[in-house]
């Protein structure tokens, strides 16, 4: 049985935990991952480190080994941007198929307040999970790297 925690900048989540979520996001994210100092900050704002705005860190456990998470960074925008964006989520790779990642989905969805922004990859097969969850595909995203 999966259990899931959500955690907040006015809710503790222990160093040894950051770190376990960040070793844990850049192993099970594989190809659509990043470095782990990028995670890091990702998990620090979500956390309010810094003043940041904050955000949510949503932890799935099964007897007491992480199997999936999501961390929600909080834009600060409201009407022309999305209120949240959802920076990574990731489930085990033991643990998928099994609906994981549906329940921690929908407990970010449950928890945020606001619209949510995500990013996925055409060929990610979550991706078909988000438009189950009423995700749409309203833009085409384009950037500029400096």
């Amino acid at each position: 049985m999966l259990s899931i925690n959500s955690y907040t900048p006015t809710s503790l989540l222990s160093d040894q935990t950051q770190n376990n979520v960040v070793d844990f996001l850049f192993k099970q994210l594989e190809q659509y991952g990043d470095p782990k100092e990028n995670i890091r900050k990702a998990l620090n704002y979500a956390l309010g480190v810094d003043d940041k705005p904050g955000g949510y860190v949503i932890v799935g456990e099964v007897e007491g080994a992480i199997m999936g998470v999501v961390i929600v960074n909080i834009t600060g925008m409201t009407g022309y941007i999305p209120e949240n964006i959802l920076v990574y989520i990731a489930t085990h790779k033991d643990g998928r198929g099994k609906g994981y990642g549906k329940s921690l989905m929908q407990t970010a969805i449950d928890v945020t307040e606001g619209s949510i922004a995500l990013h996925v990859e055409p060929e990610n097969s979550a991706k078909r999970l988000y438009e189950k969850l009423g995700f749409t595909n309203k833009y085409l995203e384009m950037r500029l790297q400096k």
